[in-house]
């Protein structure tokens, strides 16, 4: 179910061999996260519901998925070209985390930036408010 003011934005990676679409609003909540997996890759994501994201046919075949610490986020790649264009974040299981420079030109409006302090993820989880981003929009 998408709302009357959701559109439509592809990605994927840099090879092109991964590629999805999402449905989210073209203003959208951006998390720069500091824990040891986001600051080494310098990734910024927003977070939407797993069933606004759709994984294109054929490209599940080069993805890989690393996992760390208490293996709830599923860290996928690229296996050609090591892209993380999207992935399950710790923060929320129950949804998908889009990096935004893997987000396709013309369709994202604005982007608003948060700062995340997953190096202190436990309090910064309660604080953040980001739970909330994978849960589907009240109607």
């Amino acid at each position: 179910m998408s709302s009357c003011s959701d559109v439509v934005h592809s990605g994927g990676c840099h090879c092109r061999r991964v590629r999805w679409q999402v449905e989210t609003p073209a203003s959208v909540v951006a998390w720069i996260c500091n824990c040891s997996d986001c600051a080494m890759r310098g990734n910024t994501h927003f977070v939407v519901p797993a069933a606004k994201f759709r994984l294109d046919p054929g490209a599940e075949e080069f993805l890989t998925t690393y996992t760390f610490g208490t293996h709830t986020a599923k860290h996928t790649f690229c296996k050609v070209c090591g892209i993380t264009s999207f992935y399950i974040p710790r923060s929320n299981p129950d949804g998908v985390a889009i990096t935004v420079a893997c987000v396709d030109a013309g369709t994202l409006a604005h982007v608003e930036y948060r700062n995340f302090d997953g190096k202190n993820w436990e309090g910064m989880f309660e604080r953040s408010g980001i739970s909330k981003f994978s849960k589907p929009a009240a109607e």
